[in-house]
């Protein structure tokens, strides 16, 4: 069946000579997987930006129960970033954010409301004018929807100890919403973030390393 609805783009990989396998998650069902023939093409190459990570899309789908691949009948960007393609402050925490993604989500429960979450959330990286704190913010917000949101400092960090001061910082990013500000200094951020990843390890399998920390971190240094 034909069905309309938004999504984000997670990643593409080339499929034969001009076509690729894109994932898609989208708000009526989840993560959803669509092959995109001819994309790669000479006379169709302009159509491959359509697909970049955390591109933002309104699309007409075919849609099946059950089915591996599917396919896309129609494919439009609803809204063009304008700052974060050229803020490498953005474009860092754009790269980590989608890595999370890839990583953490799995399921296509909540897809509705994680939709949303996502989109809105990539909106307002991009209109925001301090980006810094935004990666932890996200992190919180993006657990609710896994289903391990932390209420308090104490919830993050389990058995082991942290400062007083610490802990005010950490409770202080848990309670507030991805673009507000905050006032964190380099170290502060940094030691949040690693917190906040060992929280995820605790509640999703094989997540590993994070590539794009190392960008983050000098790009936010």
């Amino acid at each position: 069946m034909l069905a309309k609805t938004r999504g984000i783009v997670f990643r593409y990989t080339k499929y034969g000579e001009t076509s690729i396998i894109v994932t898609i998650f989208t708000e009526l069902y989840g993560l959803q997987t669509y092959i995109v023939n001819g994309v790669r093409s000479k006379s169709t190459k302009s159509k491959i930006a359509l697909y970049q990570p955390l591109t933002l899309l309104e699309l007409v789908v075919y849609h099946k129960e059950n089915a591996n691949i599917l396919r896309l009948k129609e494919v439009k960007c609803f809204y063009p970033y304008h700052t974060l393609t050229r803020d490498i402050r953005k474009s860092a925490i754009a790269l980590f954010i989608n890595e999370v993604l890839n990583k953490a989500v799995k399921e296509q429960s909540h897809a509705e409301e994680l939709g949303a979450y996502i989109i809105q959330s990539m909106m307002v990286l991009d209109q925001t004018e301090h980006p810094e704190n935004f990666h932890l913010q996200f992190l919180v917000g993006l657990s609710k929807f896994l289903g391990f949101q932390p209420q308090n400092a104490a919830e993050v960090i389990g058995g082991r100890l942290l400062d007083a001061e610490e802990e005010e910082l950490l409770n202080e990013v848990i309670a507030s919403r991805p673009g507000s500000q905050l006032s964190l200094t380099y170290l502060q951020r940094k030691n949040l973030l690693d917190m906040l990843l060992r929280f995820y390890a605790t509640h999703i399998e094989n997540m590993g390393e994070f590539k794009s920390q190392v960008v983050l971190r000098e790009v936010l240094g």
